[in-house]
């Protein structure tokens, strides 16, 4: 285990009926002017809206709406609610939605409070912002965690690049799973693969030998494996989809990273396979996992053999690493297609002529990778995914 200070800044509210136990208590916190951020309407088919909107005014509040924040969201999209903010004065953000809202609000709040460029001050100067407007999460659509953290994927289109700007973290998170309820099954599948991406991508970081955090992560692993078999029998099931909003969060809440250097190799590969085609992050996560996986077999044989055995079941008697390293290839693999994720990005709709040399060319190499991939052989796992 690597040495870690452990702290974390998110209070989280979990269960049916949080937002009307909780919000009131928190908006007496925060100043008069709140700004409601959410997608592209869903949160009014299902409700959510007005419940919140009602315990918004209760609370005396005046509410300017930042809408329509797209799935992938753009740096475009950052700039536009941050001048709202400003000119509305806002004092406080309700984030309401999944990831894409949730991660967007992050460099809003940012980059209200300063006049530098957020991404030319984080990725050129190597900067960090200072200041930042209070804000709340509100979680509708689970799969990405993104409540827990205070890194956000910004999709910036004139530079072709989908990668991580920081924000702030969440004062609290509103984690209802009755508000995920009304989910499609496609984004309950992607978002419920994207939480196990998570756990596999922090695992599979340093140190590898055993330690309690990892032990930790294949308990999470195994539940979202269960809860998502579980939940396409019976979609409509309550305690089903609580244990999948309780795992998305663990994943990216700080305690299966603690004393580890993660990995996260696969999803730098696909936040730049988004910034070309747009694609759905799950499914993107789905196709390269094993087909990266495949080429880091002889580098992480003792990590995919413990998986094998301790999250999948595989029985060990009489096989030796490597046939415990393959056998959890192969169950992530049948996995994947048992839940009905694509396993090409033929399948996915992506463009035959999709420039997968830039993307190559443009994907970040992580350092907690077991395996240190070239871009030639990230650009080989690319043509390997078609």
């Amino acid at each position: 285990m690597n040495t870690f200070a452990y702290r974390y800044p998110v209070t989280v509210y979990f269960g049916e009926k949080a937002a009307e136990k909780n919000l009131p208590s928190e908006l007496k916190k925060v100043g008069k002017n709140v700004m409601l951020a959410y997608g592209g309407g869903s949160v009014k088919k299902n409700g959510v809206y007005d419940e919140l909107m009602n315990l918004l005014t209760t609370a005396g509040k005046n509410v300017t709406e930042f809408t329509d924040i797209m799935s992938n969201p753009t740096y475009a999209k950052v700039q536009e609610g941050a001048r709202l903010a400003r000119e509305s004065k806002i004092d406080f953000i309700l984030a309401v939605g999944g990831g894409s809202v949730i991660d967007c609000c992050k460099v809003v709040s940012a980059q209200a409070k300063t006049d530098d460029d957020l991404w030319e001050l984080e990725t050129v100067k190597h900067g960090s912002p200072a200041d930042f407007i209070p804000m709340g999460a509100v979680v509708t659509a689970f799969g990405t965690g993104a409540e827990m953290n205070n890194g956000a994927v910004i999709t910036n289109e004139e530079k072709k690049v989908k990668g991580p700007l920081w924000g702030a973290f969440y004062d609290f998170a509103i984690l209802d799973p009755t508000y995920t309820m009304t989910m499609p099954i496609n984004q309950v599948i992607s978002g419920s693969f994207d939480a196990l991406s998570h756990c596999m991508e922090t695992y599979m970081g340093t140190p590898r030998e055993t330690n309690l955090s990892d032990e930790i992560n294949e308990a999470c692993q195994r539940n979202i494996i269960r809860n998502l078999r579980a939940t396409l029998k019976n979609p409509q099931d309550i305690e089903v989809r609580s244990e999948l909003v309780w795992a998305s969060a663990m994943g990216e809440n700080g305690i299966l990273k603690i004393g580890k250097v993660t990995d996260f190799q696969a999803h730098m590969l696909e936040h730049q396979l988004g910034a070309y085609t747009d694609c759905n992050h799950g499914q993107g996560l789905a196709v390269i996992h094993p087909v990266l996986y495949r080429y880091m077999l002889s580098e992480a044989a003792p990590q995919f053999a413990r998986l094998a055995v301790n999250v999948w079941g595989v029985d060990p008697v009489g096989k030796t690493e490597t046939d415990l390293a393959n056998a959890f290839l192969d169950a992530l693999a049948s996995f994947i297609k048992e839940v009905g994720l694509p396993t090409t990005f033929t399948e996915m709709g992506i463009s035959a002529d999709t420039d997968y040399v830039a993307i190559a060319d443009s994907t970040v190499l992580t350092g907690g990778c077991c395996k240190k991939f070239t871009k030639d052989e990230l650009l080989a796992v690319l043509y390997a995914c078609r």
